[in-house]
């Protein structure tokens, strides 16, 4: 299997993580006014599509000649439950955070889910495998914390000034739907680490092959769920699912794919060897700057803020500059390690 060597290249990985993390949601607004709901089939398709090739591409080179087929057959029973179990609690966050999104828009549900289970998910990380210098990583952890305040109080400042009633329940469930869907969100990767330790755990290939699984086939029991207790309008029918257009059932194996390519270069950097320094916790934390990446997303091309007033865009302002700063604190974790 492919892994990376250097410093350079597991950074790399991440960036690739963060950028896909960040963007594939663009998918879903893309595709109008289909239900989060059936996106999500095509969207869970998508993932386990794209870890399959890449576990038979990527997976099955490179100079060990330790093959994906190979990493299945030696793995340990628990290391596999624990990674499918990864993609099932992954896979309930991203569905109330795909709701979150359609409730509240992508400056708010990442910058709030994402940014709370980038800090649970380092803190987890890190106490299963500590890397990098804690006074680093946590300081950016809590600085990335004053950011997701910050960016809540811009939303709900901004809803207010709609109409009183309705933006503010709207804001007050997009904002508890992102909180919730970030606790889960970042309970995920330090189960997926679990399912890769020890001498019978699985590489990263073979473990997102394993996570998509249980994204896909968890995703026909929870949606029976959405669809019929909706987060935002009527209850939906299984039967309109087919009543989508091609391009709408393109967009969500598209968004899935972007996803997952996001998650395997991830799972690859957070698995190189120890002296490239580069353990869960940063490579982790370094990919959920998607935050950063997709309310700039929701800011500069979906306008989701359009029309908001000084006092709205100082504090929009202020998160961004805040999650720079977190987000630069932990890339650098590494390089001051004690």
């Amino acid at each position: 299997m492919i892994l990376p060597h250097t410093y350079a290249a597991a950074l790399l990985l991440t960036v690739v993580s963060m950028l896909c993390w960040g963007s594939w949601a663009n998918t879903f607004k893309l595709s109008g006014k289909w239900r989060f709901e059936l996106f999500y089939f095509d969207y869970s398709f998508g993932v386990l599509l794209a870890a399959t090739l890449y576990a038979l591409t990527f997976g099955d080179l490179g100079p060990d000649g330790f093959g994906f087929i190979d990493d299945l057959a030696h793995a340990g029973k628990t290391q596999i439950g624990f990674g499918g179990l990864g993609g099932i609690v992954f896979n309930l966050a991203n569905m109330l955070l795909v709701a979150a999104i359609s409730v509240a828009g992508l400056a708010v549900a990442f910058p709030v889910g994402i940014g709370m289970a980038l800090v649970i998910g380092v803190i987890w990380n890190y106490a299963l495998k500590p890397q990098g210098n804690p006074t680093l990583l946590f300081s950016g952890a809590a600085i990335i914390v004053g950011a997701i305040i910050v960016d809540a109080l811009a939303y709900r400042a901004h809803a207010a000034r709609g109409s009183q009633g309705g933006a503010r329940k709207a804001s007050a469930k997009g904002i508890l739907l992102s909180l919730v869907s970030g606790v889960l969100m970042g309970s995920f990767f330090p189960l997926v680490e679990i399912g890769k330790a020890g001498p019978f755990g699985l590489g990263p290939y073979a473990i997102g092959f394993v996570f998509a699984i249980g994204v896909f086939f968890s995703t026909f029991i929870f949606n029976l769920i959405f669809m019929n207790l909706p987060v935002e309008g009527p209850p939906v029918r299984l039967s309109a699912y087919f009543k989508g257009t091609p391009g709408q059932h393109a967009l969500g194996i598209m968004g899935g794919m972007i996803w997952a390519t996001g998650a395997i270069a991830n799972f690859a950097a957070a698995s190189a060897p120890e002296s490239v320094q580069v353990g869960p916790a940063i490579s982790y934390a370094i990919g959920q700057g998607a935050t950063m990446v997709s309310a700039l997303w929701g800011l500069l091309v979906w306008k989701e803020f359009a029309g908001a007033d000084s006092r709205v865009k100082m504090l929009i302002a202020v998160m961004l500059l805040l999650f720079v700063v977190g987000l630069g604190l932990v890339s650098v974790a590494p390089l001051y390690a004690q």
